[in-house]
């Protein structure tokens, strides 16, 4: 088998489209076509049916997804290896981090590594931080920068870089702001604007008026905390964000209750040898750590 053609097959299993595995591989869709004909003809078995616009894996194409997969993953770690024979730090660093981590903690640390490693490709992935952890479990981007999961992954590993201590927020024409000093029962009767419950800092919200038995009265939710920083400043409700977030015409409420906090961090995938590119991004991100 070819690599190209086992990589164009991966493309089009997951794609489920000849036209955007070109897309992903940055060729044609002929050259995509051609390296799957050419697969089929060394497996003698067709692995992918056309139905309408899109294609389906065949028996034999669905046998052979996870076998390709390990053996794309095993000849790149295999070259990460070899390259890794000397100190040299080059090529491309593929990670994946949080919006609000992305704007509010790593600039002064891309600009930092940028600056020292002019041979590095920086190819950085924009995304939910609970997305970022999939990346990397499955090996498809080396490191992530994220908001670190309240129940380790066993088959991660974790690196706590930041405390991000958390705040209850609302406008400061909110009926709330009027409060001296707030309870949760008293939160739980107006309308809240949280991060949905499939992130973290969404589930660590929900927990604590769990705990409590009282119900959460979620208006709308966003997973951009820089949206509902603007929604809660308009008066459309209460929220939970970054204390480091608050300004006009946000306040903090005194909320009856312990401070709540998320820890901030790189994620790895112990199973993936990472390039010397990624071990020199780690270094230099612990410089800027708490």
């Amino acid at each position: 088998m070819e690599w190209n053609e086992l990589r164009a097959f991966i493309a089009v299993a997951e794609t489920g489209s000849f036209s955007r595995a070109a897309e992903q591989l940055h060729i044609t869709q002929p050259a995509v076509t051609k390296r799957i004909q050419g697969l089929e003809s060394r497996i003698g078995a067709p692995l992918f049916d056309r139905v309408g616009k899109r294609v389906h894996l065949t028996e034999r194409g669905a046998a052979l997804k996870p076998r390709a997969i390990a053996l794309l993953r095993e000849l790149g770690d295999t070259e990460v290896m070899i390259r890794n024979l000397h100190d040299r730090v080059e090529g491309r660093l593929s990670m994946a981090t949080s919006h609000h981590v992305g704007l509010h903690r790593l600039a002064p640390v891309l600009k930092t590594f940028s600056q020292r490693f002019v041979d590095v490709e920086l190819d950085i992935q924009f995304v939910d931080s609970e997305a970022a952890h999939d990346l990397v479990r499955n090996a498809k981007t080396e490191l992530a920068v994220v908001t670190l999961s309240p129940t380790p992954d066993p088959h991660l590993e974790s690196e706590r870089l930041w405390h991000d201590p958390l705040a209850f927020i609302a406008a400061n024409d909110h009926a709330l702001a009027r409060r001296s000093k707030v309870g949760l029962a008293q939160l739980s009767g107006y309308p809240a604007i949280l991060p949905g419950l499939g992130t973290y800092t969404g589930r660590i919200v929900a927990e604590r008026f769990a705990r409590e038995g009282l119900p959460l009265r979620t208006a709308m939710a966003t997973n951009y905390l820089e949206t509902i920083s603007m929604l809660v400043g308009i008066g459309l409700g209460w929220s939970v964000l970054p204390a480091t977030m608050i300004q006009g015409p946000l306040i903090r409420l005194d909320v009856d209750c312990e401070l709540l906090g998320r820890d901030l961090g790189a994620i790895t995938n112990p199973q993936r040898t990472l390039s010397n590119s990624a071990r020199a991004f780690l270094e230099v991100l612990r410089t800027f750590s708490d």
